[in-house]
């Protein structure tokens, strides 16, 4: 389609540019009703998962709309769900640029943002003024996570402030405990740290359930640098928890397959294709120790058809793609609906 025409245009400029300009051209598009012609339709074929009906598999991956400023844009590329976000309770820059790197040899990103947004207030105030929700039948996953100078030991609240805050305007929330580029996140992931997190945001879920009249569902992101003994140690506090879905996974901090490539060597998350097989292991890892307990998300280097094929294969119910879409674009979408249809 019109992508593979862009794309050198993008791809001259600084990578965070490249990603506001286009963002701003798809909400002009929306706006005109055309953005519809970005994308080839993406067939029906509904799922269910987390008590919620997904109209196809194929999710927009937390991190592309950090704001959930672009909602309606985005939505009218074919998603069947879209996730926004990190937010956290206050405002923050995030890390100093440079901090968005493209490797093209390698289909990859590296990014060290460090979930840079404009905190709650903008961030709902984006999410009450899209016409695409929860209200008008569009699946949205709102996705939270601490502030850079909280610490751990007090992460609970803020993850509490943001639930609390969310959890009426989204389809699912997503406890976001593994992005690397957050110093000390990942320690959440840890057992006592993960039990008593898990614990107070189930027990906030069920006093907002009854507050709001409705079921929203908790869903947690991992990463995929964990060994398969604290795989299967996560999968059994999610289940002991109830917790409603696992999304994995987060970016790598491996830097084996990207290696002597330029921007190899810079600090934060890989993604894209490098990404694809420590992903789909620890879906795999998840599937067995979960048995269908626990739906799994899969994530991570989905560049094709058969890359989202492999995760459903793995055990995943559903997919989300973020990179795959800065190097394929919008027809990557369709081509995995009509894979997954």
């Amino acid at each position: 389609m019109l992508y593979p025409l862009f794309r050198p245009l993008l791809f001259a400029l600084d990578p965070e540019t490249a990603h506001e300009l286009t963002l701003a051209g798809l909400d002009a598009a929306a706006s005109l009703g055309v953005a519809q012609l970005a994308a080839p339709r993406v067939p029906a074929s509904p799922v269910e998962a987390m008590g919620i009906k997904f109209p196809n598999r194929i999710g927009l991956a937390a991190g592309l709309d950090k704001n959930a400023a672009h909602i309606d844009g985005l939505a009218a590329l074919g998603f069947g769900f879209i996730e926004c976000g990190t937010v956290t309770p206050r405002p923050q820059p995030g890390n100093p640029g440079p901090r968005l790197f493209r490797l093209p040899e390698a289909q990859a990103l590296i990014n060290r943002l460090g979930f840079n947004n404009d905190g709650l207030d903008r961030f709902l105030a984006n999410v009450a003024r899209a016409r695409f929700g929860p209200k008008s039948g569009g699946v949205l996953g709102l996705n939270i996570g601490r502030n850079f100078d909280t610490p751990n030991e007090h992460a609970v609240d803020d993850y509490l402030t943001c639930l609390r805050a969310v959890y009426a305007q989204a389809s699912y929330v997503t406890v976001n405990i593994s992005s690397p580029n957050t110093e000390g996140l990942r320690e959440l992931q840890a057992d006592t740290a993960l039990d008593a997190l898990l614990a107070s945001l189930k027990a906030e879920q069920a006093k907002l359930a009854d507050r709001h009249g409705k079921y929203t569902p908790l869903t947690v992101k991992i990463a995929p640098d964990l060994g398969p003994t604290d795989i299967r140690r996560i999968a059994s506090t999610l289940r002991a928890h109830r917790i409603d879905g696992v999304i994995a996974t987060n970016t790598t901090v491996d830097r084996s397959a990207v290696a002597g490539l330029v921007h190899g060597g810079e600090a934060g998350g890989v993604s894209g294709h490098p990404l694809k097989d420590k992903a789909t292991a620890v879906i795999r890892t998840l599937a067995a120790e979960l048995g269908g307990a626990v739906p799994i998300i899969g994530v991570g280097g989905i560049m094709s058809a058969a890359d989202a094929r492999e995760k459903i294969a793995a055990g995943a119910t559903l997919v989300q793609i973020y990179t795959g879409l800065i190097y394929k674009g919008p027809e990557l979408i369709a081509e995995i609906g009509r894979a997954l249809a």
